[in-house]
């Protein structure tokens, strides 16, 4: 398929939550952002729309109320709210909708055109992604019900990690229960770390194929990543999302053997050290704040609990920084990202200090600055570069659906594209 003045070039991005779907449309023509917004509370009682126009002649912010009992509804409202802007869901300038899913196994290991046999793989692994891989497939056929003539491009947070080495990704427990269980690290945020990686070659001036980077995601949820060449190495997350750094509320690494314990001894049941690990756990459990912002309020006030949480969560952090610059021998940069890494300037400090030998530094003064954009915060003496890459994951997505629709042939023929399984 060639491009024309005639070709469609947008695309709508949907992140489907259990009960929230958040959007946004861009013009991948000139790379404009037209429109995001959030419909929470699906379902519920009461539910929230929010819409931001942000074309050219982009107009107020609006907010509403509704009751929106389904997904199905929560896109109708959002083909509302884009319709009112003029760029509407049944508009053809639109060239796909690109969909963010979580899990892709190790069958998926590109962004695919989704058809009836994908859908069915997707909905095979909700085994190891029970949380989102249901809200991500009721977003998907939603979409597909209202717009059935339109591409829909599923983009899996799991893909940019499929190329770990074989020993990187296996536990070691005995391989026949783990191939039948599909028991072995899989890793998450994998759109976020594919667009920082590629985003801090371009800070550097480098060919991604020529640079290794050290991305550190540092949100709520929280993952780190060795990337050599634009391929990932080793990432922090593993079957789930609850391994690797200490988080908001998810505990990370953890003796296994801490369960059982738990088990035995507090006479938990599983559901109940699910809920610990993943919803009482990490700073919220050290300190019983998960905001960053706030933990470092209380530690300028003195609160002990506080500053233990920090230390912990650096300590950790340090840990991973280290462990990655040894699995690819060279490091060009280490770079933050998402809410913490790119606000925290405490945090992004306190992850570098003592690595001075490393050849890691970071200057107080650009450290301290306050940007939207990618930028260095190390020293120009420092061997290794520091930075913040502020993520743009709905960027991404529309970028790779793009890529794939513009590819040619007819799309919707276009099934998975295998990985190693």
């Amino acid at each position: 398929m060639t491009d024309s003045p005639s070709s469609p070039t947008r695309v709508l991005v949907l992140n489907s939550g259990s009960s929230s779907l958040k959007y946004q449309l861009l013009d991948m023509g000139d790379g404009t952002r037209l429109a995001a917004g959030l419909v929470e509370r699906i379902g519920e009682g009461s539910s929230r729309i929010a819409h931001t126009p942000l074309g050219p002649d982009a107009g107020e912010k609006r907010e509403r109320t509704a009751q929106v009992p389904d997904h199905e509804a929560a896109l109708k409202a959002v083909a509302e709210e884009l319709s009112a802007d003029g760029v509407g869901l049944d508009s053809p300038e639109l060239a796909a909708i690109g969909h963010r899913v979580v899990h892709g196994g190790l069958k998926f290991s590109e962004p695919t055109v989704v058809t009836d046999e994908v859908l069915a793989e997707i909905e095979r692994l909700v085994p190891v992604a029970p949380l989102h891989n249901p809200a991500n497939i009721t977003g998907i056929r939603t979409a597909m019900a209202l717009r059935p003539d339109l591409p829909q491009v599923a983009v899996f947070d799991t893909a940019f990690h499929t190329t770990m080495p074989e020993y990187a990704a296996r536990y070691a427990i005995d391989t026949e229960t783990a191939d039948a269980h599909r028991i072995r690290r899989y890793g998450f945020h994998g759109t976020s770390h594919a667009y920082v990686s590629a985003r801090t070659a371009k800070l550097l001036n480098r060919d991604p194929a020529e640079v290794n980077v050290i991305v550190l995601h540092l949100g709520n949820g929280a993952s780190a990543s060795a990337v050599a060449g634009g391929r990932c190495l080793d990432t922090s997350m593993g079957l789930t999302p609850l391994e690797g750094l200490v988080m908001g509320t998810r505990s990370g690494d953890l003796d296994p053997a801490v369960v059982f314990h738990l088990e035995r001894n507090a006479g938990m049941s599983n559901q109940e050290i699910d809920a610990l690990l993943n919803k009482k756990s990490g700073l919220v459990g050290l300190c019983g704040d998960n905001d960053m912002r706030e933990i470092r309020r209380r530690i300028d006030e003195g609160d002990e609990r506080a500053r233990l949480a920090f230390d912990v969560y650096i300590h950790r952090l340090k840990k991973y920084i280290g462990a990655y610059y040894a699995v690819l021998g060279r490091v060009d940069a280490v770079v933050f990202t998402a809410g913490v890494g790119e606000n925290a300037a405490e945090v992004r400090a306190a992850a570098v200090e003592g690595l001075e030998e490393l050849g890691l530094a970071v200057d107080a003064g650009l450290n301290a600055v306050r940007s939207g954009e990618p930028r260095l915060i190390s020293p120009e003496y420092a061997r290794v570069a520091v930075a913040v890459v502020p993520t743009d994951e709905e960027l991404e997505i529309a970028r790779q659906s793009y890529a794939l629709v513009r590819g040619g042939g007819d799309l919707r023929d276009r099934g998975a594209r295998h990985g190693k399984e």
